[in-house]
């Protein structure tokens, strides 16, 4: 087989196994009406799919005036993938079949995110849950980690995490080295934008922009239905917009910054300065959430972070005339108490051409938006390759 039969095999051995994803169950014929194939062509891939248990025959469909034709399964369970979502003050760790169902979870919060203690913490997270994972003919296929910060184009370091207090990380070469499995590093927002693109709120748009708000921000773009990273991979650091020239000092160097006024940690600072009832050693998001409820000093502050929020979510819009933002991570949980304050904004600010057909929601997948798009990262990568290894026997 010359180079080009097997790139061309490999192309239609993928586009099988995408509908059989995506429409199972499906017979042979159908698949070969729908993309065009022979249904010996089909035939071939599909009995290559099965003997790599990647995908199973089910019983028969319904018949369409002759035999009743075989159905076809996508075996979700042939493998399973991690996402660890890499949090200012928390890791997430879940484990997924191949269909981005959680099987297991693991949350650890943090105090200090020094690397030396945070690595300990990851490989520990990562072996609970590969202890945990059920047999499968592949195992674990890989590792996905999100993690908020600026990682080159490669995908192997972390060049800077200013809410981490980190630079030049190679956690790539780390895990890998740990536990003799495959791993994709990306930037936590592309992460969850991904995330929700391929298993939640963005699974019908092809123009979304996903604005992670947890104690910094972040923001992924899916562009034409396709995640874009920006010339060197460092797109999406608009927590680092300026909306106040002459503002607070932030970590990255600059003053005013987007997530100093509009971001998890910004909720905290403030909330410590209303009151001092609040002046407690277990202030955090959902105890303010609760705490909004009867208390409208609280509530009021939740309004102003979500005007914050809604004047960078402005500036988005006005420059990207997406079709849907969606406003993800930690700060997803108080979407009642911010919406309505972000839409004043966006409604009074946002020219009226690009509020047109715009939809503007919190995510689906709530917290687990980064650590599912990492996880998908992984299994994308293993079916990938697994079809070339198998391509070059």
């Amino acid at each position: 087989m010359t180079w080009n039969q097997q790139l061309v095999k490999m192309k239609n051995k993928s586009r099988v196994l995408q509908t059989i994803i995506d429409q199972s169950p499906i017979s042979r014929a159908d698949i070969s009406q729908h993309l065009g194939l022979t249904k010996g062509t089909v035939s071939s891939l599909v009995n290559e799919l099965i003997e790599e248990k990647i995908c199973s025959e089910t019983g028969p469909g319904k018949s369409s005036g002759g035999r009743r034709p075989v159905m076809l399964l996508f075996n979700e369970r042939a493998g399973y993938a991690i996402g660890i979502d890499l949090g200012v003050n928390y890791i997430l760790g879940v484990i997924t079949d191949l269909s981005g169902n959680i099987v297991s979870e693991n949350l650890k919060h943090m105090k200090s995110m020094r690397y030396e203690e945070t690595i300990l913490v990851i490989k520990e997270v990562i072996q609970s849950l590969l202890d945990s994972t059920p047999e499968s003919p592949y195992g674990v296929i890989g590792i996905g980690i999100g993690v908020p910060g600026i990682v080159n184009k490669e995908g192997s370091n972390i060049l800077l995490a200013p809410n981490l207090g980190w630079t030049d990380i190679n956690l790539k070469a780390e895990i890998e080295t740990e536990f003799h499995l495959p791993v994709i590093i990306d930037n936590e927002a592309n992460a969850g934008a991904y995330g929700e693109k391929r298993f939640g709120a963005g699974k019908e748009f092809e123009n979304l922009i996903y604005v992670s708000a947890g104690i910094g921000i972040g923001v992924g773009f899916i562009l034409q239905n396709s995640l874009y990273r920006g010339a060197e991979g460092f797109s999406g650091e608009m927590g680092h917009m300026v909306i106040d020239i002459d503002g607070k000092e932030c970590r990255c160097g600059s003053k005013g910054c987007w997530e100093l006024y509009a971001s998890e940690q910004a909720l905290l600072t403030q909330a410590k300065n209303i009151q001092s009832s609040l002046k407690r050693d277990d202030l955090n998001l959902e105890s303010l959430v609760e705490m909004a409820e009867e208390d409208e000093e609280v509530k009021d502050l939740f309004r102003q972070i979500g005007r914050c929020l809604g004047i960078g979510i402005n500036n988005i819009i006005n420059t990207f005339n997406p079709e849907q933002i969606i406003i993800g991570n930690r700060l997803a949980i108080a979407r009642e108490l911010l919406k309505d304050s972000i839409m004043e904004v966006v409604d009074s600010h946002s020219l009226k051409f690009n509020q047109k057909n715009l939809n503007i929601t919190f995510a689906d997948l709530s917290i687990y938006s980064t650590a599912l798009g990492a996880s998908a990262y992984a299994t994308e990568n293993f079916l990938n390759s697994d079809l070339q290894e198998n391509l070059n026997k």
